[in-house]
């Protein structure tokens, strides 16, 4: 078994993402819920999810919801929390929070996981001394 680690498209990493959150708030992933949630037509998330499930990060049964792998589960949740950190540090520079939400979704894709990491020491550091004032 390789344990290479598993290099997604910026895209296919937001559908993952998005069946992720669902499954959090409402219990289940639905291709249409996917295609609102993602503003995209709904072939775009069959397509997706086709990828995904060659991929072994999601299942999905006949006329039911996406669900997640284990795998699956554990990038997606990666993911997210890189997503978020970089919302809050973009929050901690004073962004607003709509425009970080929208720069957060850009830069999760881009940056080195030694950028992400020291943004993540640099979020600590700041949460620490804010707090301690």
């Amino acid at each position: 078994m390789s344990s290479t680690p598993l290099k997604l498209s910026q895209s296919l990493e937001d559908y993952l993402e998005m069946v992720y959150m669902l499954r959090k708030e409402n219990g289940i992933a639905r291709v249409k819920d996917i295609s609102t949630a993602l503003a995209v037509k709904m072939p775009s998330v069959a397509k997706a999810v086709l990828e995904l499930k060659k991929l072994g990060l999601v299942t999905q049964e006949p006329y039911a919801g996406v669900d997640l792998s284990k795998e699956g589960e554990k990038l997606a949740n990666q993911i997210l929390n890189r997503h978020l950190l970089l919302k809050l540090f973009l929050m901690n520079l004073g962004v607003s929070e709509a425009t970080a939400n929208n720069d957060a979704c850009s830069m999760e894709h881009i940056l080195s996981a030694e950028t992400l990491s020291k943004i993540g020491i640099f979020v600590k550091e700041f949460r620490k001394k804010g707090s301690s004032k």
